[in-house]
């Protein structure tokens, strides 16, 4: 039997992914790369501002409810955000400063928590 509610929240996700990463390039960020997975994580986008190597973790809503996108990153999911972005760091032998921002998109606006976690 077909799952009907994947396929759309993975719509949603996708756009709500557009959404933030033309924000982000709007706001003078470069674009890296997007949906990094790894088994134990996955990296929403890879973002750089000079120097610095930004993990975007990305949260859509279409409707308000259920608190909104603002609080819809749990521990952790945190945690596995962070565990990927240092494999990811590892594997690209990156040595830089990084950071780890959040882009809550509910119903049509933007916020972007630079520095979220």
């Amino acid at each position: 039997m077909m799952d009907n509610n994947k396929p759309i929240s993975a719509e949603h996700g996708q756009t709500g992914e557009n959404l933030a990463m033309n924000y982000l390039v709007e706001q003078g960020l470069t674009f890296i790369e997007r949906n990094v997975r790894f088994k134990f994580g996955e990296i929403d986008l890879v973002m750089k501002n000079g120097k610095e190597w930004i993990f975007v973790e990305v949260k859509f809503r279409s409707k308000n409810q259920y608190g909104g996108a603002l609080n819809a990153l749990s521990s952790g999911q945190i945690k596995r955000l962070r565990r990927a972005a240092e494999h990811y760091m590892q594997i690209h032998n990156i040595d830089a400063i990084c950071r780890f921002d959040l882009i809550a998109v509910d119903t049509g606006q933007i916020q972007w928590l630079p520095n979220a976690f």
